[in-house]
């Protein structure tokens, strides 16, 4: 038994040895790491803000294509709309997530399996797929809408898919599987304890919900809603599948900065782009602020 143990110790010190005179490896392994977020995250972040502060047309740096976004409507109208619409289908995706990680959670492993799967499937029909079968169900002769005029339904008859309303519905449907995945962890965390005592002190279902387990679950919900709301700022593909350029979005507005039909305005592309930035950080920065606040409060309680 000594004579393995002191085997054993000395292959470690060997191999500490070796870990020590090679530290090279594990900086090499990294490198590649680092290469692509320089390539394809610094560098066009910071030729971004170069561009953002070079005037378009006086060539100067400058905030001049700062105040053309904040002075133009449409600049202005898309930043309102997408701020908006990504907050909606946030607070909407959260709350219908809420409850189907609730239901998860109560399941049995086989359905927590099932509903996992259908889950992550979800999560992966987005973009033009997305689009394209929201316009076959309920575009312009799409089948809901079809139904909806034969049988007098008026919400199905007179929706307007190519429009906000069109846009917040499918920003909700890719919001709910992605919000129940980061839910559902969470709600692991809940523990069989504090029903039982909630019970005993005789609590309401009203009050064990809504005084025990979501202030419990708030710094999860706020990361989640933090999450949704980037989610759908910077959201493309599907808006661009939907309505092109014909609702003014900031996605939208950014992409035909860079690839308009004559020209290209990489200033005012940069400064939207900035912007989109800007509001994100500003989001995360909030949550981080709320998040902090409510695990305090959980600490307290």
């Amino acid at each position: 038994m000594q004579q393995d143990a002191a085997k054993e110790q000395a292959t470690q010190t060997s191999r500490t040895k070796v870990a020590k005179r090679r530290p090279w490896m594990g900086y090499l392994a990294i490198v590649p790491f680092f290469v692509v977020v320089v390539l394809f995250e610094l560098a066009p972040l910071a030729q971004l803000a170069i561009d953002s502060v070079i005037g378009r047309d006086s060539g100067a740096l400058g905030l001049e294509n700062y105040l053309r976004v904040f002075t133009t409507p449409l600049y202005t109208q898309s930043i309102w709309n997408s701020v908006w619409i990504s907050l909606v289908s946030a607070v909407a995706g959260i709350v219908v997530a809420f409850l189907a990680a609730r239901f998860c959670y109560d399941a049995s492993p086989r359905v927590r399996d099932a509903f996992t799967m259908v889950l992550n499937m979800m999560s992966n029909f987005s973009g033009v797929p997305l689009a394209f079968a929201f316009m076959i169900l309920m575009g312009n002769a799409g089948v809901l809408t079809l139904i909806g005029e034969r049988f007098g339904i008026p919400f199905l008859a007179n929706f307007n898919l190519y429009g906000a309303d069109g846009l917040v519905m499918m920003y909700i449907y890719f919001q709910i599987p992605l919000a129940t995945l980061l839910l559902i962890p969470a709600f692991a965390g809940i523990r069989k304890e504090w029903r039982e005592a909630a019970t005993i002190l005789k609590a309401s279902t009203f009050d064990y919900w809504f005084r025990i387990v979501i202030p419990n679950l708030m710094p999860s919900i706020l990361g989640t809603l933090s999450v949704l709301f980037s989610n759908a700022l910077a959201a493309y593909a599907t808006a661009y599948a939907l309505v092109m350029n014909n609702y003014a979005l900031l996605a939208l507005q950014i992409t035909s900065r860079f690839r308009g039909d004559v020209q290209t305005d990489a200033a005012t592309g940069g400064a939207l782009a900035m912007v989109l930035i800007a509001l994100m950080v500003a989001c995360t920065l909030i949550n981080n602020y709320f998040t902090r606040r409510a695990a305090k409060g959980r600490e307290i309680v």
